[in-house]
């Protein structure tokens, strides 16, 4: 039996969600471009705006449709690379106010702002608004398509994803090299610029190269269900020559 050598499309796009930071929105009808966003996605996988007073969806009340676009990033020495970018459409909604501290926290590990503890505060300064999510079109590289809301919010991130993000940068950090040469050692050929690109529990995807990269993905045998496991595997991957 074959290895499955990817996440399946819904944990794929809901992990990147859950690293992703939104970037612009929209409002479906309004005549102008798209604004800038702040915020994040909450553990359900809902984006989280930050909106200021002023801000066309401070005073919301009729749960007007947007279009949020969420990037997830990855850092590659000095360059900041796209993982990939979601759309994720829906209807814009006050976050209850019993919700909020529990909102601001979840976001704000992954995007600190101030503002947020304006928020905490309530009166009349900053509030956070979410997207209750009706579809996702996702774009990662050479895959794109669209998931459903329940198909989405159905889904999960990857249950090791904080674990290989940690993995990940350690890797790319202090051992580029034995990557290099254990990815050399299996294509039989040298590899002079190799990064840790994807880490998750059905493999590993090798970006060979920054600017016109090549991809390769090495699955597992069988799927890594725990952190020492996944370790254990990347160990043996960087002393495979």
């Amino acid at each position: 039996m074959q290895p499955v050598t990817a996440p399946p499309i819904p944990e794929r796009v809901r992990t990147l969600a859950a690293t992703a930071a939104p970037t612009h929105v929209s409002i479906s009808g309004a005549t102008g471009p798209a604004t800038p966003a702040k915020g994040g996605v909450d553990g359900t996988g809902r984006p989280v705006l930050l909106v200021l007073p002023g801000d066309p969806l401070y005073d919301t009340r009729d749960e007007p449709v947007v279009t949020v676009d969420l990037t997830s990033n990855r850092s590659l020495g000095e360059h900041e690379l796209s993982r990939g970018l979601l759309k994720v459409q829906g209807w814009v909604q006050a976050v209850p106010r019993a919700e909020v501290r529990e909102t601001a926290v979840a976001i704000a590990e992954r995007c600190p702002d101030e503002a947020l503890f304006e928020v905490l505060e309530g009166m009349d300064g900053p509030r956070l608004v979410r997207v209750d999510v009706g579809r996702v079109i996702y774009l990662t590289g050479p895959e794109s398509g669209v998931l459903d809301a329940e198909e989405y919010l159905g889904a999960a991130p990857d249950p090791l994803m904080g674990d290989a993000e940690r993995m990940l940068h350690h890797i790319n950090d202090s051992h580029r090299r034995q990557l290099e040469t254990a990815l050399g050692s299996l294509l039989a050929a040298p590899v002079p610029e190799a990064w840790l690109w994807e880490l998750d529990r059905f493999g590993a995807t090798i970006r060979c190269g920054v600017d016109d990269p090549t991809l390769i993905r090495l699955p597992w045998p069988s799927p890594i269900t725990d952190a020492e496991s996944l370790e254990h595997a990347v160990r043996c991957l960087l002393c495979h020559h």
